[in-house]
């Protein structure tokens, strides 16, 4: 039985957690910390547990790219979407973390993508795939031909208003991609992989592009005082290694983090970053260069979260790590015991905040997301 959540009364501070990642505290209770939770799972929960309704807000995403499409003048948050992310806000904030992460607000341009049934516990009805051919950039024609400036919006009311219902304590990460974005979206894996060869130089035209508009969005963002933080998203690899040499990634991509991580580290915020496979072989780059202050996205067939933590602890701060299949398949006891002992590992000397090892996906069982939070507010340290 899930008996301490949601908080009835929570008591966010971001400035500790923050503290407690940067290594500059011991931690006097369990943090938590998600790059995202499937709206599906947060809906469940809310009504449920909360009694809250939360609105969907995927009709609207449909009709900002439609006016993308059509020329037209796009708002970055409607009235549908304050309804919507209050009720988010307010989800958070009774699960007991110290924000809210939010994706940067960008004009969504309409891309190519695969359809198939969503089979998933809290099923949408239909998931989308990325088309891992050609996307809608494939020449130099293509990249003179899209309006690049048309994805920047005027994003001051958008972040006015998380500045205004976030309650005390509690503040927003902001998220966006690079790597996957040009790879997914943008060109598409088999021309952008086939391209670094044939056309290089349309390879980075399109990485520095996007990378400039990432910053531009970035640097607004950090601006406003409800930001804690950058929680930059991109997947480099997989299982047993990286989708590209090191080389390529020095060269075209690491540049922009670099740049992104310098300008949290400027306005006095993280600079956190989630990345999914076996990125080893760059570990040292993104420690050291790019100066990342946390790495997440954990599965335990590459490297446990406590290896990480033991390998990597006493300079970065190890988020999450709570495999996602385990989160997904274990039993009640399987998985008390198992976040116990994440717990055990990781907790002491601080630079860890509890999560998923990836992200709360709509095939978690919302009952076993709730078990690992509730381990999260009853460990205490062994004496």
């Amino acid at each position: 039985m899930i008996r301490l959540l949601p908080l009835k009364s929570p008591s966010p501070d971001f400035e500790i957690f923050s503290e407690v990642l940067m290594g500059k505290r011991e931690p006097d209770k369990v943090h938590l910390v998600e790059l995202g939770i499937d709206f599906e799972v947060i809906s469940f929960i809310s009504e449920k547990l909360i009694k809250q309704k939360v609105p969907s807000i995927s009709h609207i995403e449909k009709e900002k790219e439609r006016r993308f499409r059509e020329g037209k003048e796009i708002s970055p948050l409607t009235e549908e979407e304050k309804l919507y992310y209050k009720k988010v806000i307010n989800f958070y904030y009774r699960m007991g973390y110290d924000y809210v992460p939010v994706s940067l607000p960008l004009a969504p341009f309409p891309v190519k993508s695969r359809v198939a049934d969503d089979t998933a516990i809290l099923s949408r009805g239909k998931r989308t795939w990325v088309e891992e051919k050609e996307g809608i950039i494939t020449s130099w024609e293509d990249f003179e031909s899209f309006p690049w400036e048309r994805v920047k919006l005027d994003v001051k009311d958008f972040f006015d208003f998380f500045h205004e219902n976030l309650p005390e304590g509690m503040k927003i990460t902001v998220c966006s991609t690079l790597y996957e974005k040009v790879g997914e979206r943008l060109m598409g894996w088999e021309c952008m992989f086939r391209n670094l060869y044939l056309e290089p130089d349309l390879v980075k035209a399109v990485f520095n592009r996007w990378g400039k508009i990432i910053y531009d969005e970035y640097e607004k963002a950090v601006s406003f005082s409800c930001v804690g933080a950058i929680f930059h998203a991109d997947d480099l690899g997989y299982k047993k290694g990286m989708m590209v040499k090191p080389e390529v990634l020095r060269e075209i991509v690491f540049p922009w983090f670099k740049e992104y991580a310098s300008l949290a580290h400027q306005h006095g915020k993280m600079y956190l970053y989630h990345c999914c496979g076996n990125v080893s072989k760059v570990m040292e780059d993104l420690i050291e260069d790019v100066k990342i202050d946390g790495f997440h996205s954990f599965q335990d067939v590459i490297m446990p979260v406590w290896e990480f933590k033991e390998r990597y602890g006493d300079r970065i701060a190890a988020l999450g790590g709570v495999d996602v299949d385990k989160l997904a398949r274990y039993d009640e006891e399987s998985l008390r015991r198992y976040v116990r002992e994440i717990l055990d590992k990781c907790m002491p000397g601080g630079r860890y905040a509890l999560g998923s090892g990836n992200t709360v996906t709509n095939y978690v069982p919302p009952r076993n997301y709730l078990i690992m939070l509730e381990e999260g507010l009853k460990w205490k340290p062994k004496t």
